[in-house]
């Protein structure tokens, strides 16, 4: 229902901003900065009123802000939807990588795979798709490897565990 309602206002920000990557930057940093715990607590809590919310947010873009950011900013609060902010974001990041046909994508294995594997990885994706995409690594407890491209729907996994699962029953299927 979040991501519902974000596009939405996605949708609206887009159609009367001409900076969108600008406004990106700003929006992305406003929702991290929304992660921690301490503003959070403050944007959900009953004790602080709508307008106090609304101007935190202000203050934090000062004063040579966007003009439509900042009329932006003023709807979410008026709407009490500024906790939305990094649901927005992430959908018009995504609109990003798909009109630049670039995108972002995360290897997860248990050791970390050298320069040329990353590129050749890449660069293989890069002729299923016919996008740009840029993998990153993380260090997970999986035996295998694992790839996800979440904006482009794609996830592949080669663990041992599968392996030797599907040996097995390949095994059992012959006798």
């Amino acid at each position: 229902m979040e991501e519902l309602i974000a596009k939405r206002y996605a949708k609206a920000l887009t159609s009367v901003v001409t900076d969108l990557s600008g406004i990106l930057e700003v929006l992305n940093a406003l929702a991290e900065a929304l992660g921690s715990v301490e503003i959070k607590s403050a944007l959900f809590s009953p004790m602080v009123s709508g307008e106090k919310k609304t101007e935190m947010i202000l203050a934090a873009l000062g004063q040579n802000a966007d003009r439509s950011l900042v009329n932006f900013i003023k709807i979410l609060g008026e709407n009490n939807r500024l906790d939305l902010i990094p649901a927005i974001a992430k959908v018009l990041n995504a609109e990003q990588q798909r009109i630049s046909n670039q995108y972002e994508g995360v290897v997860r294995s248990t050791s970390s795979l050298d320069e040329a594997s990353l590129n050749t990885l890449e660069e293989t994706l890069k002729k299923y798709t016919g996008a740009s995409i840029k993998l990153k690594q993380e260090q997970s407890d999986i035996e295998g490897l694992r790839v996800l491209v979440d904006d482009l729907g794609i996830e592949v996994n080669f663990s041992k565990q599968r392996v030797k699962e599907q040996l097995i029953d390949f095994i059992k299927k012959s006798l």
